[in-house]
């Protein structure tokens, strides 16, 4: 309708029945106005683009591009709409770089149904919403200078490329061997990149290379 002055939001999220209950809720809440709805990330940019939404619902795992490369295309584009990721993830890392992103909304699917709603009234008024299921990483967040943040990420973007190919293979899990074999390069090589990368990232400890790989594979 010619007069609808409600806000205008995107839906992006590979599955259906995800999207079928998202579009449910929020046309039973009636606050909002779904322009339209998509599973791939590098047709929701499109979208959000052509249609500029005010606010778009991304999932972060989707084919074409993630959420948080939409959201960083969002951002470098200077695109006049405010998001909402929906996501599994509940580690701090992906908290971080979807806020350093300008995400206002990160609601984790588990308690989608309980918070969706509130999530983009919040959001809406320009307000953050976290899941309160991630409010510790919340305050974590807030009392770690913005400085520590931004070295956190740099150092990522320093690795180089034979480092980052380590990176991705050892949040599959892979030993020292296989990555060797994967990459066609000797196990010691391996161990210097995993050593160099350690070294660059400040990472400490038996399990900190895997942990810091999980967290960031996304990005990789």
């Amino acid at each position: 309708m010619a007069d609808d002055v409600r806000p205008t939001l995107l839906l992006a999220d590979d599955h259906p029945l995800m999207r079928k209950g998202l579009r449910e809720m929020i046309e039973e809440e009636g606050a909002y106005r779904i322009v339209e709805e998509t599973g791939n990330g590098e047709r929701a940019l499109e979208l959000i683009e052509r249609l500029r939404p005010d606010i778009a619902m991304l999932d972060i795992d989707m084919p074409g591009m993630n959420g948080l490369q939409v959201a960083e295309a969002v951002r470098t584009k200077k695109l006049p709409c405010r998001l909402v990721i929906l996501t599994m993830y509940d580690t701090a890392a992906m908290l971080d770089r979807a806020m350093d992103l300008g995400v206002l909304g990160y609601v984790l699917k588990e308690s989608a149904a309980a918070e969706v709603i509130e999530a983009l009234r919040c959001v809406r008024g320009g307000q953050y919403y976290v899941s309160p299921g991630l409010s510790g990483h919340l305050v974590r967040r807030a009392e770690r200078p913005a400085p520590f943040r931004e070295r956190e990420h740099d150092a990522l973007s320093q690795l180089t490329p034979a480092e980052r190919k380590v990176l991705a293979l050892v949040a599959q899990d892979r030993s020292t061997r296989e990555i060797a074999e994967r990459l066609f390069v000797s196990p010691r090589t391996v161990d210097t990149h995993r050593n160099n990368i350690c070294q660059k990232l400040g990472l400490h400890g038996p399990n900190a290379l895997y942990k810091f790989a999980l967290d960031v594979k996304h990005r990789l």
